[in-house]
């Protein structure tokens, strides 16, 4: 098996058909295949952001259960998402208000259907993909060595979140650990959720958020082959959205 790690797509739906064309993938008779039976996994956090999340939604939804040949993991995102779907109440902010301004234009007959389909998504995904024959992991926001294997809520948090230490930075984002930094594992780990001008590479792991929704790129890693392709953004680039490691 061979596999196409999309990082985090925030609604940019038009760069994620450009990306996954270039991937190889072809549409015949309305259905996405590859001719070398490749398989795509989403990183998480589909929706938020960017301009086009209910159509991504429809979009991840159709490459996992009618074509199928993808996988989708939630992102915290996707999280937040499904429990505004649940009707919890959440804080629509951070990215969440333009799913939900999408969400509310829609027919009452396509809401149910959107809601359904995203739902759907969620409840059947697993928290992180775990394939051993080739010893990789793909993790949203990462995992911990001593973590894998396990789905308690504190992985969870940490799937979905990162390493927090419970402070923010000046402009609201929480601050972060380098827990790849730490990481000694045999697996790949494959993840996004931090935005990097470059993809990340350190102790077999790295970090293929390159910013799309922030106007940089959208990537994917393809596995084995350990290799790195993208896709240009068609919005605004904001440079104070991406992290530094160095």
């Amino acid at each position: 098996m061979k596999f196409d790690i999309i990082g985090d797509v925030h609604g940019c739906k038009q760069e994620l058909i450009e990306l996954i064309n270039k991937l190889g993938y072809q549409k015949q008779n309305g259905h996405y295949y590859h001719p070398d039976d490749r398989q795509l996994i989403f990183a998480g956090d589909i929706t938020d952001r960017g301009p086009q999340s209910i159509q991504t939604i429809g979009l991840v939804y159709q490459l996992v259960y009618h074509d199928k040949i993808a996988i989708y993991i939630p992102g915290n995102h996707c999280d937040k998402l499904y429990r505004y779907f649940l009707g919890n109440n959440v804080q629509i902010r951070h990215g969440l208000e333009t799913t939900v301004e999408e969400f509310l234009a829609l027919s009452e007959k396509n809401k149910t259907h959107v809601k359904e389909q995203f739902m759907s998504l969620y409840e059947n995904a697993p928290l992180y993909f775990k394939f051993e024959p080739l010893k990789l992991i793909v993790a949203h926001a990462g995992i911990p060595e001593k973590a894998i294997g396990r789905k308690d809520k504190k992985v969870k948090s940490f799937v979905l979140y990162g390493d927090v230490t419970g402070q923010t930075h000046e402009d609201g984002r929480p601050v972060r650990r380098d827990w790849a930094a730490d990481y000694q594992g045999e697996y790949w780990i494959v993840y996004g959720h931090t935005p990097v001008l470059e993809p990340r590479f350190l102790n077999k792991t790295v970090n293929i958020d390159l910013g799309c929704v922030f106007g940089h790129r959208l990537a994917a890693f393809r596995f084995p082959e350990k290799q790195i392709e993208t896709v240009d953004s068609t919005l605004p680039f904001q440079a104070e959205k991406f992290t530094n490691f160095d």
